[in-house]
């Protein structure tokens, strides 16, 4: 049996609540990680900012992926990730949501290889299928004039 496939970064603190990210792919920049004020001094994101970012890129990911696949190239996509910190019972700050809003660029001479692609995405989504595991994501798609496609009903 092969092993499971591994990957790694490397955290190393600068100074104060700063870390600079090294990965594993050697053309890849190194990434600055920092908290927000009073604690840090907001040199780049903190740990749940970079999870939301992961989870954003991949699903925009994912759907482009599935969009080329089926011959049905959008001219654009962009991804926002809305994240909402709560407490947990001891009072613990956590990542209570992500709210996730795709806007996907067409047109799209078959709308059936859209539909399907929205139909499978989400859950080809590596970094979605995890977080979910502790975190509630909702996700939406919506064209570039801003109409729903897929996801929840506003409230």
């Amino acid at each position: 049996m092969s092993e499971a496939p591994r990957f790694s970064v490397r955290l190393e603190r600068i100074e104060g609540f700063e870390f600079k990210v090294r990965f594993d792919w050697a053309d890849v920049p190194e990434l600055t990680l920092d908290e927000p004020e009073p604690i840090g001094r907001q040199r780049g994101p903190n740990a749940a900012r970079m999870v939301a970012a992961a989870v954003g890129n991949c699903l925009a990911a994912s759907l482009l992926f599935c969009l080329q696949k089926s011959h049905a190239e959008p001219r654009g996509i962009r991804a926002t990730v809305g994240g909402r910190l709560t407490r947990n019972e001891r009072g613990r700050q956590r990542i209570g949501g992500l709210d996730v809003r795709i806007e996907i660029e067409g047109p799209f001479e078959d709308p059936s290889r859209l539909e399907r692609c929205l139909d499978l995405f989400e859950d080809y989504c590596l970094v979605t299928g995890s977080v979910r595991a502790g975190i509630p994501v909702e996700v939406e798609v919506v064209d570039s004039q801003g109409r729903r496609i897929r996801g929840p009903e506003p409230e």
